[in-house]
């Protein structure tokens, strides 16, 4: 395996081959001529964080499930109000 320094972009194009296409990681590293040592720790640095977006879509999850309730609830008090006056204009 060669050793070398290799870009940023070139880290992040043999990571991608792993995590999104799908590629194993030996068959990465003899393509490529570099350890897999090195791409394990360039996938722990460069690979997207998915912790974030499940965080992201709880906060959306908890600010529509508010949003729902307050929504039932003023339908809930029309419904109350047209029964209401439904009733009076009998």
């Amino acid at each position: 395996m060669g050793s070398g320094n290799f870009s940023d972009d070139f880290k992040r194009d043999a990571v991608a081959q792993i995590t999104e296409r799908g590629y194993p990681v030996a068959e990465v590293s003899k393509r490529l001529g570099v350890s897999p040592h090195s791409l394990y720790a360039w996938k722990k640095k460069f690979s997207k964080p998915s912790g974030s977006g499940d965080a992201d879509q709880s906060a959306e999850i908890r600010r529509l499930k508010k949003e729902l309730a307050r929504v039932t609830e003023e339908r809930d008090i029309l419904r109350k109000a047209t029964a209401y006056f439904a009733k009076d204009a009998k």
